[in-house]
């Protein structure tokens, strides 16, 4: 199996934990984990197909089984929270600190960049303040986000970006933005980046429950390619994403903040011939 962190449905992990013990022991059974677990047979088949949920009272049991331990442990019984939650708010939260688990961190020396790159809403406010006309106003920025944002964490997010310089004081004493830039460069702020990309596809995954199709566009793509087409696809992509900021810019009276995620990644990775 692979490592807990890499998992966001903790249900694939448990289903993943069966088929190996079944491909061990072909006469190991639904029955045989459910036992484990404290779930009869048919239950435990229905929440690996993720009809259902496992208990929260089954969560020891599901840790012991899956030899589990400290953050990890700690990961898990997170990650089967957030699937468990109904509330947006309270699974952003959930998600938020399970993903504070993994491989993000924190520096005293740039934790103010590194804040910018892994809090998800730091970006949507900075976007905000275009819609609303630079006011500063945190009650009615935290309004208008989705997932919910707290009016503290809206606030601090508008302290951070005027340190940054990302956004600053116009004569009028509302914000707009400046043309300053933050790269992601070292070790630190990458690992930070990745988590907020992580937070991006996942709430990119919500988004298909949470919106009406005409709010947004999800659509998928499954091809089988060689490595010139794929560098060449990649490019396309570059170039798609250049196309689309040439055409933000031209905005000049945006009434909604939109966050765009591409991604293009293998289902069956290419094979090495060997000369």
């Amino acid at each position: 199996m692979r490592p807990v962190f890499e998992y966001l449905e903790y249900r694939d992990l448990l289903k993943e934990a069966y088929e190996e013990r079944k491909m061990s022991m072909p006469l190991y059974s639904y029955r045989m984990m459910g036992e484990r677990l404290g779930v009869d047979g048919s239950y435990l088949f229905r929440v690996l197909q993720k009809e259902l949920h496992l208990p929260s009272r089954c969560m020891p049991q599901a840790v012991e089984f899956l030899e589990l331990t400290g953050r990890s442990a700690e990961y898990f019984q997170l990650i089967a929270a957030y699937q468990r939650e109904k509330k947006a708010k309270a699974r952003h939260e959930i998600l938020d600190k399970a993903l504070s688990l993994r491989d993000v961190v924190r520096s005293k020396v740039d934790e103010k960049e590194l804040a910018f790159f892994r809090d998800w809403w730091v970006v949507a406010v900075r976007c905000l303040l275009e819609v609303v006309g630079g006011r500063a106003n945190p009650k009615e920025l935290a309004s208008r986000l989705s997932p919910k944002v707290s009016e503290k964490e809206v606030g601090d997010a508008l302290d951070l970006l005027l340190e940054l310089g990302l956004v600053k004081k116009g004569p009028s004493g509302r914000l707009v933005l400046s043309q300053t830039h933050l790269t992601a460069l070292g070790d630190e702020k990458s690992k930070a980046v990745r988590a907020f990309q992580r937070q991006i596809l996942a709430m990119a995954q919500e988004s298909i429950e949470r919106f009406p199709k005409g709010t947004r566009d999800v659509s998928t793509l499954t091809v089988a390619i060689d490595q010139n087409a794929m560098s060449e696809i990649r490019e396309m992509m570059r170039e798609s994403r250049r196309q689309i900021q040439k055409r933000v810019e031209e905005v000049s009276n945006p009434d909604r903040v939109m966050q765009i995620a591409m991604a293009f990644f293998p289902l069956a990775p290419a094979v090495e011939v060997k000369s």
